[in-house]
């Protein structure tokens, strides 16, 4: 006789199921439960990070009628009101109560509503236990798996499909197809591993949360951003750039990371000895000397020491250097977001100083040719290279 298997908690699990749906953290879930984190991450990587079958209706969201509202439907029309009044009572759309009168009545319900076997109906249709598009077409599957092998993000690679192939409408996936092929595996045909190649690294999707707040690190007296030329904001120029440090472990290791606000064009500074201020001025002057002149405008940095000797460096900017406030991440949000891409190929908690100059260069290349949603999918190296052109 074989081993015996772990018994399901099944009604844990479903309680678990509905804590995430009601917006309470794994972590949170598992606690309130008195179950293991490992259990918990088990149980979502078992489905993808979706709930198997179905959640009781308190954790379903209130775009869908529940089966209070169904009844209620039932009683209603069976008291012979019209569907219009039917939906006042309800609060809902006159066009959703027609809908599912149309769509859970059965010849064989002898034309009456029933509200328990409509709710049943509408519970089974919602689980959707069909292939996907990717599983369907191994082309299309191949496709964008190669774009994911060079990181492409979903939302590019949804992009990308239906401006290179505009007469394949069975390839314009959105992007959203594409998450659930790579977080459902099994029912797509893409391998799982290749959640590694997005931005994030997460192997399972997660709510958004809101970002801890930055705590304010050096004082450096300089022009503030409140004086900084109104056409910045607008960016309808290319020269004004933004920078920042992404920081290795124990803040022994740096990049200078540079990105030009309306090309979002990238630039990352090899800082091998260290980021003291005269050093980084010194490079941070070398890497400008290379950008041509019509494209050196401003440069907006935080309150950080590195900047200490931006005097060094300050007469290469037309309009000036400039500090935004400390812990105001927003007010150089550009630099923010490039910094989380960089995030991809630079870890947190690694070491920075093992990535030479040439993989810097490589880096860039990769974002600088990659198509962005901001640029009407056009990629930063086109936008600079146009706004330079003659």
């Amino acid at each position: 006789m074989g081993r015996k298997g772990r018994k399901r908690r099944l009604e844990l699990e479903t309680r678990y199921w509905a804590l995430l749906a009601g917006g309470v953290g794994s972590v949170e879930a598992c606690r309130q439960l008195g179950i293991g984190r490992k259990t918990g991450y088990r149980w979502r990587a078992e489905c993808g990070g979706i709930p198997p079958g179905r959640l009781p209706d308190e954790a379903r969201s209130t775009r869908y009628l529940n089966l209070l509202e169904r009844q209620r439907i039932a009683t209603l029309r069976a008291a012979g009101h019209s569907i219009r009044e039917v939906a006042r009572r309800l609060g809902r759309s006159a066009s959703t109560v027609s809908r599912e009168l149309q769509r859970n009545t059965f010849p064989h319900d002898r034309g009456g509503y029933d509200a328990t076997l409509a709710h049943a109906r509408a519970t089974g249709r919602s689980l959707r236990p069909r292939r996907g598009r990717l599983l369907d077409d191994p082309a299309l599957r191949a496709t964008v798996q190669d774009k994911l092998e060079i990181e492409w993000s979903p939302e590019q690679i949804a992009a990308w499909l239906r401006t290179e192939y505009p007469d394949r409408p069975g390839w314009h996936v959105c992007h959203e197809t594409i998450y659930q092929a790579l977080y459902n595996s099994g029912r797509s045909g893409l391998c799982r591993t290749l959640t590694t190649k997005l931005r994030t690294r997460r192997p399972l999707r997660r709510r958004r949360r809101r970002a801890e707040e930055r705590r304010i690190r050096f004082i450096t007296p300089s022009q503030s951003i409140d004086k900084r030329p109104a056409v910045v904001e607008t960016r309808c120029r290319t020269g004004d750039w933004e920078g920042d440090l992404i920081v290795g472990r124990s803040g022994r290791s740096s990049i200078g990371t540079l990105v030009e606000r309306r090309s979002r064009y990238v630039r990352l500074l090899h800082l091998p000895g260290g980021h003291r201020a005269e050093p980084f001025a010194e490079a941070l002057g070398a890497l400008f000397q290379e950008i041509p002149e019509q494209a050196r405008w401003t440069m907006t940095w935080d309150q950080g020491s590195e900047m200490a000797r931006h005097d060094l460096f300050g007469h290469l900017f037309a309009d000036g250097v400039y500090f935004a406030h400390p812990a105001s991440l927003c007010l150089r949000g550009t630099n923010e977001n490039t910094n989380g891409l960089l995030r991809q190929y630079f870890p947190k908690g690694t070491d920075l100083s093992v990535h030479d100059g040439e993989t810097l260069r490589e880096v860039e290349d990769r974002l600088n040719n990659r198509p962005r949603k901001s640029l009407g999918w056009r990629t930063p190296a086109q936008v600079f290279a146009e706004s330079l052109a003659p």
